[in-house]
């Protein structure tokens, strides 16, 4: 899969592809059904597809002082794309000059001289263009005009929760919650976080638990506690379970919010390599201890918890919990 920024050139051999387009932030099971309709379109019509997103979020660019809790940042996003198929992933820069064009200008610029699109597969409430004026009867009447398809997606539902939408803010609110198996039931996947392993003060090591620690993108916030995960190196096959914190670290008053990364029955050097950390459900919430001692005794009977949900874990039938848990993605 090929990851393409605005200002570079789309390969001639992906030049007439079919294109999904939106800001799919998660890659939600709604997203999946999407592009899924994609994939299917281009095999028809013997196209390759991709994905054209944008990046930073637009809710970034016009709101630049609220960090968005973003379930997908790029990197992400675009390891999920590969696994379910996509042969390239574009993003536009989301600047004041696509602010600020016009519907028109949009689709001319991005679709037409960018991609070379054949079809493009949309969701019934992408907008775009100044003042969001463009929507998916701008992409109808432009798509005639300019000898494209066009398929726009109605809303996909979970059956199961009275017909309630997929949603990328509702699974934010799950995630701040701790509603760690909910997140994972919309998402088809269970949520993760990449970063670099950083240094931090080494108490956990003092106590016996050293820990990993992963400085998250600016607006990351699940709920702050202890959670059962499972560990992998982005750039290779390694992989492990442990028990993640996120919190404050309210016992030793250091008002600074860490990701840090207990690695069960391991002791690795992993300063420096770039992990992928899956969040397979919430063991506790945060809390204030009266001594290290008391954290100590509490940290032993919460890997004891997460060994026991980590032993129940079962694989989804759908496409990225299976890539995930084949350690694919």
């Amino acid at each position: 899969m090929i990851a393409i920024a605005s200002n570079e050139i789309l390969p001639d051999h992906l030049r007439g592809c079919v294109v999904a387009i939106g800001n799919f932030d998660g890659l939600h099971r709604g997203h999946q059904h999407l592009l899924a309709i994609a994939k299917d379109v281009a095999d028809a019509q013997k196209k390759p597809w991709g994905i054209l997103t944008f990046e930073p979020h637009p809710r970034s660019y016009f709101r630049p002082q609220e960090p968005v809790f973003r379930l997908t940042p790029a990197a992400l996003k675009r390891r999920l794309a590969k696994a379910l198929g996509a042969a390239f992933v574009m993003s536009i820069a989301f600047d004041e000059a696509l602010a600020n064009s016009t519907p028109e200008d949009f689709i001319k610029t991005h679709l037409i001289q960018g991609l070379g699109l054949s079809h493009i597969v949309t969701g019934y409430d992408f907008h775009f263009g100044k003042g969001r004026k463009g929507g998916s009867d701008t992409l109808r009447e432009q798509g005639i005009q300019q000898n494209f398809g066009v398929t726009v997606v109605d809303q996909v539902t979970d059956d199961g929760d009275s017909n309630a939408p997929y949603s990328s803010s509702s699974i934010r609110s799950s995630l701040r919650r701790g509603h760690m198996r909910q997140a994972a039931h919309e998402l088809g996947y269970d949520w993760m976080v990449m970063g670099e392993v950083v240094h931090g003060d080494k108490r956990g090591r003092t106590i016996g638990f050293p820990t990993a620690n992963i400085i998250l993108e600016p607006g990351a916030e699940p709920y702050r506690g202890i959670y059962a995960v499972t560990v992998r190196d982005a750039a290779g096959s390694e992989k492990w379970q442990g028990a993640a914190y996120f919190g404050d670290r309210p016992t030793f008053n250091t008002n600074r919010t860490f990701l840090e990364v207990f690695l069960l029955d391991q002791d690795i050097d992993l300063y420096g390599r770039t992990l992928i950390v899956r969040f397979v459900d919430l063991v506790r919430g945060d809390k204030t201890f009266k001594s290290v001692e008391e954290l100590v005794a509490q940290m032993q009977l919460d890997c004891t918890k997460v060994r026991k949900i980590l032993r129940a874990q079962t694989v989804s039938y759908l496409p990225l919990a299976k890539a995930q848990a084949a350690g694919t993605i």
